[in-house]
């Protein structure tokens, strides 16, 4: 009875990851940007950002390729578009989209592997320059689409 019970465990953290004990390792493949707009920084952050948070909410450790858990993907998106309009047909805000299409490999249950985009968004006055803006929506957009990747991956919800 204690065999079974000892074998069907699962880890558990305070970040909601549930992680089965078989599992040590991960490992982050470079995050390219295919998008058809390119910004310097975009790979490096996304990249450095998902191996800090799985560094962080996992207990697992960062392998450089082949890790239990591994994850691969591209930056396929990098668009600002025009939302709603003045009375004076003036733009009123942009919106900053990012989309990020990840291949998750989980080696040790290969059930929860999934291939998905993760997009969100940052909304801002269109008075406003995106360079002026860009540093901050980049930030925030990047935490948003980390948290949804780690979700996906690990907290099985």
């Amino acid at each position: 009875m204690l065999l079974i019970a000892t074998s069907c465990s699962v880890k558990y953290s305070f970040t909601g990851a549930s992680i089965s004990p078989d599992i040590k390792t991960f490992s982050v493949a470079y995050i390219d940007n295919q998008a058809p707009t390119k910004q310097a920084t975009l790979s490096d952050v996304f990249t450095e950002g998902l191996k800090e948070k799985l560094r962080t909410g996992t207990g697992l450790s960062m392998v450089t390729s082949f890790g239990d858990l591994q994850f691969e993907g591209a930056i396929v998106e990098y668009a600002t578009n025009y939302l709603g309009v003045t009375a004076s047909q003036q733009a009123a805000s942009n919106r900053l989209t990012i989309t990020v299409k990840i291949l998750f490999t989980n080696t040790k249950e290969p059930t929860k592997n999934f291939e998905k985009r993760f997009s969100r968004y940052y909304d801002f006055d269109a008075t406003q320059n995106l360079s002026t803006i860009e540093t901050a929506a980049i930030k925030q957009i990047s935490d948003q689409i980390i948290e949804d990747i780690f979700l996906e991956a690990v907290a099985n919800w």
